[in-house]
């Protein structure tokens, strides 16, 4: 059980203590550095989080897969971290990289290529930026 003293050092102090979810995992959203874009969400372990401060590059924990990879190991569409930061909970991260190719492992620059609106049919999407910079087919052959 968290005390008042564990949470005011959590959010104030400056001791590094990720708080991980029941799965092991913090949320980490990546942005482009020079432009501020909101490239990709994704999520991290306490493997992920070493790897990514240690080398420099970003490193994730995919939840379908089960498994930790590297931004850009099978594309080669890599993120390098130019800044990495804590939320005050230390339950989210916040990495500006400097992105090479694509985000998106459909091709596209950003994972966030749909923009939500409405229409006659009540909620929709259409798409925004939504240009492709690789074939995903060809990058990711199973």
């Amino acid at each position: 059980m968290s005390t008042s003293a564990d949470i005011d050092d959590r959010e104030e102090g400056l001791a590094y203590q990720p708080k991980f979810d029941a799965s092991g995992l913090v949320t980490c959203v990546a942005t482009d550095a020079a432009t501020g874009e909101v490239l990709m969400v994704a999520h991290m372990n306490d493997e992920a989080l070493r790897k990514t401060i240690a080398s420099g590059e970003a490193w994730y924990f995919s939840r379908s897969r089960n498994a930790l990879w590297r931004k850009g190991e099978s594309s080669g569409h890599t993120q390098r971290v130019v800044e990495m930061r804590m939320d005050c909970y230390q339950d989210a991260v916040w990495i500006r990289v400097e992105q090479t190719g694509a985000a998106c492992h459909t091709g596209r620059r950003s994972c966030f290529y749909r923009k939500v609106g409405t229409g006659d049919g009540g909620v929709q999407l259409s798409f925004v930026d939504a240009d492709r910079m690789f074939d995903p087919k060809a990058v990711y052959r199973k």
